[in-house]
């Protein structure tokens, strides 16, 4: 078996109705990118992956080459799921089984959110449990405070929900750790990821050392396994923003070995969701997969994978085991991006000020204060709507940049 083509094909896929209305959090969301393989023998593999498109160029070489050249190597994430797709269909077996031994029939699955108020955040964690799901996983931010999304969280969220809060890696250990020991009393919050400069080896190792809950490294700046020597965190995420699908299989398995947990992050759709269960059904320390496909109104998959109990199952049919429909992937790379409505933003701050942006306002430039460290903060997108108050100062803050009034 040979590959004669590879296709990359972008597209932008509808947000989910929920959310039509919040383009600006949403900003670039929609970007996906799916890979068709072709072989000789007439076999079509399919992947995708949350990303803008890579050159043509960088899969020339495999034309004319075996997919199982490519055996666990570090292809694109994307390109990666439409080869192991193939080759599972050739072989007639599921992914999983040119990963590894299987380890597990079901993956803890998160849903997702973009930094949301209290309130909205309080709806997500709603619908998030009426889904199925029972992890949530979210960015924190500089213009809404953490502790108000968090006690918005206790208010809804059922027995056993717990929260993922990445803290972005932009804080000193003096900033976060008082932040991250109030919050590690909540019986919500289930992981902290991020919460220090990820270079910061010793400051990873101190407030590892002084808090209780699991802290857990994102894109690990050493490669992934010095870490694990320095006793820097206690879970490791591997696949988005790490690399290719070779070091995330290759760190997953060596994290299982050093008996430490290990998150697979790969965003897209359904078949983005599939190549994460493949990986993680073979990762003896598999805690969770985070993949996004909740933040959809369409999939390219002809049926998407259930959330029962807040796991999904390992899917067992060959390849990645995900039907797709072409027309609907031919339909969404004629889409463009989604439209972003004129807007400022609108942040109302504790006394009583307020600072009024172009957008989502970087406000540890703005006002010094490090993220998380200003109670009380109200933020809002304003939308153009119509009114002379807006079209006056969204005239002001295009001439003289934010205006604190």
């Amino acid at each position: 078996m040979k590959i004669t083509d590879v296709d990359i094909i972008p597209a932008h896929v509808p947000l989910a109705a929920r959310n039509a209305e919040h383009a600006v959090r949403f900003r670039s969301i929609d970007q996906r990118t799916f890979f068709k393989v072709q072989t000789d023998n007439g076999l079509v593999g399919w992947g995708e992956y949350r990303c803008t498109p890579p050159p043509a160029q960088s899969v020339e070489g495999l034309i004319g080459r075996s997919p199982f050249d490519f055996l666990g190597s570090e292809v694109h994430l994307g390109l990666a799921g439409a080869l192991y797709d193939v080759m599972g269909q050739y072989l007639e077996v599921p992914a999983y089984k040119l990963m590894g031994p299987k380890v597990r029939d079901r993956v803890p699955v998160a849903a997702w959110t973009r930094p949301a108020d209290p309130e909205e955040l309080s709806r997500e964690i709603v619908r998030a449990a009426d889904q199925g799901y029972r992890l949530f996983k979210m960015h924190t931010c500089q213009h809404h405070d953490v502790f108000e999304q968090n006690r918005a969280v206790e208010d809804v969220a059922p027995p056993g929900f717990k929260m993922q809060y990445d803290f972005n890696s932009n804080r000193t250990l003096a900033t976060v750790l008082p932040i991250v020991k109030q919050l590690e009393k909540s019986p919500v919050v289930g992981y902290i990821e991020d919460p220090l400069v990820l270079s910061d080896v010793e400051g990873w190792r101190q407030l590892r050392a002084q808090c209780g809950v699991p802290l857990v490294m994102h894109v690990p700046p050493l490669g992934g396994l010095q870490e694990v020597v320095q006793g820097m965190a206690d879970a490791y995420i591997v696949a988005e923003y790490c690399g290719g699908f070779g070091d995330a299989l290759v760190r997953g398995l060596a994290y299982g070995k050093a008996n430490m947990q290990v998150v697979v992050q790969l965003t897209g759709g359904t078949l983005a969701k599939a190549l994460a269960l493949h990986l993680a059904a073979v990762l003896p320390t598999a805690a969770h997969s985070i993949n996004l496909d909740d933040q959809y109104e369409e999939d390219a998959a002809r049926q998407r994978i259930e959330i029962v109990e807040g796991c999904s199952p390992v899917p067992e049919g060959p390849g990645l085991g995900v039907e797709v429909d072409e027309a609907v992937v031919a339909r969404l790379a004629q889409r463009g991006p989604a439209e972003i409505p004129r807007h400022l933003g609108k942040l109302r701050l504790p006394d009583g000020h307020v600072l009024y942006t172009a957008s989502i306002p970087p406000i540890d430039a703005l006002t010094g204060f490090a993220e998380g460290t200003i109670r009380g903060l109200s933020f809002e997108v304003w939308h153009d709507d119509g009114s002379e108050e807006f079209a006056r100062m969204y005239g002001r803050v295009e001439e003289e940049g934010p205006v604190l009034e």
